[in-house]
């Protein structure tokens, strides 16, 4: 993939986040897609951070739009190779403090495969 397509893949995924659109986000995943995340493995430590497929997908990002009504993402760098692009953003929610972050989204055939969260 060309790093213009992974980079619009990414701003794909930040419009339908920012926006809570839950099923165009999922759209962009694979149906078997993994995905990493501290905040999950917090939340839910029996997944030890890790979800798999978009049914998973769907019950974390829908907690989460539903207790964070507020939560939106601001892009600060992307950087896209081959198959992948780096995203570095600032998670923002009302009352809590901003939040440094980068993430991995792994693509294939169009789709994101996998993604981890990093958090600083």
């Amino acid at each position: 993939m060309t790093p213009e397509i992974l980079q619009s893949i990414a701003f794909k995924w930040f419009d339908a986040f920012n926006s809570h659109q839950l099923e165009k986000l999922l759209d962009l995943y694979d149906d078997e897609a993994k995905h990493f995340s501290p905040k999950l493995k917090i939340r839910k430590p029996e997944t030890n951070g890790y979800v798999t497929g978009k049914q998973a997908l769907r019950e974390w990002w829908k907690d989460a739009f539903e207790r964070l009504p507020s939560l939106h993402y601001k892009v600060t760098s992307l950087t896209p190779n081959n198959d992948r692009v780096f995203m570095e953003y600032v998670r923002t929610v009302d009352g809590e403090d901003d939040m440094l972050v980068a993430e991995v989204l792994e693509v294939k055939n169009g789709k994101i495969i996998a993604s981890r969260v990093y958090h600083g």
